[in-house]
């Protein structure tokens, strides 16, 4: 071999090791990258996967993310709720949508709707305790007033409302009401038929169906509620519940809950205007 041909040879050697060299190189950074693009695949479907437990245990806290969701409350059998109903309310004084002594220094409004499930907390939660400890001793008298918030369709809530006040002409709207509260559908679900109004009122101790169902035409009701949107209205209430509270024949003013569960907040403002 030629001296030439050997230097060909050795540089052709030379380049092959270099050409080699370049191409492991090329697979090294190769590799590399695609290990950090696995890390980085990795690293985010960990915190994809936090994320969706996340957003599951927030739905499943907040019952599927609807505001306007109230308290979860177990079933109770219709009669048991009925006498529970009657030991709540049977015995005080009621006067059209009115529950307590006409001669009680404090008066409470509390504006509902009757399908708003917040306001069932309130029903099931503060008030058994305000009608117990003032209410029933002549201390507190409440009225309930319509506010449509939840009822979707405005002939829906006027029938529903309406249908109360109906027992309020024979003083006990209070029992409906809270039949209702106690027996609520879920919001939106269109459960509020014909059927379900007489089927309360027909669980009322004592209520004359022929003449609730007879009041139910009549034209001053469909007013009232009508009068009490505009109350609330004026007031500036967007939401049930609201309340007005004050001294009986005085100036009410607007009550800001902290709880509709715990009485303490109801508690302590009552209170405080029976000392004033």
């Amino acid at each position: 071999m030629s001296p030439v041909e050997s230097d060909e040879e050795d540089l052709t050697r030379k380049q092959r090791r270099g050409q080699s060299r370049s191409e492991r190189k090329a697979l090294e950074e190769a590799e590399a990258a695609g290990a950090a693009r696995r890390k980085r695949l990795t690293q985010l479907g960990v915190i994809l996967g936090v994320v969706v437990v996340a957003i599951v245990i927030v739905l499943i806290a907040t019952g599927g993310g609807s505001t306007n969701k109230g308290l979860v409350h177990k079933p109770v059998e219709k009669t048991t709720l009925v006498k529970k109903v009657e030991a709540e309310v049977g015995g005080i004084p009621q006067h059209g949508f009115t529950i307590g002594a006409s001669t009680a220094p404090v008066t409470m409004q509390y504006f509902g709707d009757l399908e708003c499930p917040i306001c069932k907390d309130f029903s099931l939660g503060a008030l058994p305790s305000l009608l117990q400890k003032w209410v029933r001793a002549g201390k507190l008298r409440i009225e309930y007033r319509s506010l449509e918030t939840a009822t979707r369709e405005p002939e829906v809530f006027k029938t529903q409302q309406v249908a109360a006040l109906s027992a309020g002409k024979q003083n006990k709207m209070w029992q409906y009401i809270e039949l209702f509260y106690n027996q609520q559908g879920e919001e939106s679900s269109g459960y509020v038929t014909e059927k379900y109004l007489q089927g309360l009122a027909q669980q009322i101790p004592s209520l004359n169906l022929a003449q609730w169902t007879s009041d139910r035409g009549n034209a001053a009701l469909s007013t009232q509620v009508a009068t009490d949107a505009q109350t609330a209205n004026n007031e500036g209430f967007n939401g049930t519940p609201s309340f007005l509270l004050g001294k009986t024949g005085g100036k009410l003013t607007k009550y800001e809950y902290t709880s509709l569960t715990n009485p303490t907040g109801f508690n302590e403002a009552i209170e405080k205007l029976l000392k004033a």
